[in-house]
């Protein structure tokens, strides 16, 4: 197979397994609060089935697209929810916005703690070259081979996503997740302003424009952690 086509393949099935699971934490943590909307709708559930039918273009069209032309998986996707229900329980609201970016930093985890092992066994070894698909290669094969190149975009991907997700700007999961830390009359003018359509371009126009800054120095700090002694620059 190409290796183009191979890391398209990798970035796309990272992006909907990582982006069903993000929305299946906001529905589960939602439903164990009390709003059973998004159970209803099928999406506590790790099959991407139902996240697709709800929004076919970010969890389909979109990532198989950026994925086979960019190098990389872009997209979106939703979990419905009872907003006079998160009205009436602001900090349980918080907690399901949590939930998604906390599922993509498990994932990331789970991969990182893979990687780590493959790398002190011998089955993993660092690359001459890194990039966000080539953290590690496979020591028997002597180059990037699908799981290790899943390992690393796994890894990126969410901690990417779930970093992206947390900024503090409508409508984005860490604009919800200050509802955490603030008094009543702070949640409703928050609410209010999540509610303005206006206010939510505004705020994925900005987080578009900030995020990129991270990017870098969030993939050089994991590339130390991964690789401590490689010296990579």
């Amino acid at each position: 197979m190409d290796m183009d086509i191979a890391t398209g393949f990798v970035w796309f099935l990272a992006f909907l397994f990582s982006t069903t699971v993000h929305e299946a934490m906001h529905a589960l943590v939602a439903f164990r609060l009390g709003d059973p909307t998004a159970y209803h709708g099928g999406q506590v559930s790790l099959s991407p089935l139902p996240h697709i039918r709800r929004e076919p273009i970010g969890m389909l069209v979109l990532p198989l697209l950026t994925s086979f032309t960019q190098g990389w998986a872009i997209g979106w996707a939703s979990a419905p929810y009872d907003p006079r229900w998160a009205q009436r329980y602001p900090q349980r609201a918080a907690l399901m916005a949590a939930a998604g970016p906390a599922g993509n930093f498990g994932i990331a985890l789970a991969a990182f703690m893979v990687m780590k092992a493959g790398l002190l066994s011998g089955w993993l070894i660092a690359p001459d070259s890194v990039n966000l698909d080539r953290m590690v290669e496979s020591a028997a094969a002597g180059g990037p081979t699908f799981v290790a190149s899943a390992l690393s975009v796994l890894l990126v991907f969410n901690v990417f996503i779930g970093l992206f997700n947390l900024l503090p700007v409508p409508p984005l999961d860490g604009w919800a997740v200050l509802g955490l830390f603030l008094s009543d009359r702070q949640r409703a003018s928050t609410r209010q302003i999540e509610t303005n359509p206006a206010m939510s371009m505004i705020g994925l126009l900005i987080a578009w424009q900030v995020f990129p800054m991270f990017t870098s120095p969030i993939f050089a700090l994991l590339l130390r952690l991964l690789h401590p002694d490689a010296g990579y620059r």
